[in-house]
């Protein structure tokens, strides 16, 4: 009984996930994904680095980074550069257009959760919150 519950708590989690992802494609019309605005949102909180760091870092494949800035620089949203003293590496870095997009994508994130949190009354609220808490400790 203790797993078929467990069970059907990270399958109804990865349905909820699944489902604010699909959402928010939806709602933020800018011909990106989810992925492509966490790599911003790395670039915008780290500042400059190397695309095998933001890979290992998101937990991504450096060839997944690579295709996702790809995108990025095509759009100006982000930028490579390289260094003067090593012009073998090459960096990623946010473009203020991109610290925009990323601004706007956070804000779409937050109001649709909220949306969908307001489902809940108050007092599951609290529930939820100490709920998560007590999960990230």
């Amino acid at each position: 009984m203790f797993e078929d519950t467990i069970f059907s708590i990270i399958h109804n989690m990865d349905k909820f996930t699944n489902n604010l992802i699909v959402e928010w494609n939806k709602t933020f019309n800018e011909d990106l994904g989810v992925s492509h605005v966490l790599l911003l949102g790395h670039l915008s909180t780290h500042g400059e680095s190397r695309p095998s760091t933001v890979a290992k870092e998101l937990g991504l494949t450096p060839p997944t980074v690579t295709h996702l800035s790809e995108k990025l620089v095509k759009k100006e949203l982000a930028i490579r550069s390289t260094h003067e003293n090593d012009r073998r590496s090459v960096y990623l870095d946010i473009t203020p257009k991109g610290l925009e997009l990323l601004n706007r994508a956070n804000l779409e994130g937050q109001l649709l959760r909220k949306k969908l949190f307001e489902k809940l009354t108050v007092e599951e609220q609290k529930q939820m919150l100490n709920i998560y808490e007590k999960l990230n400790a």
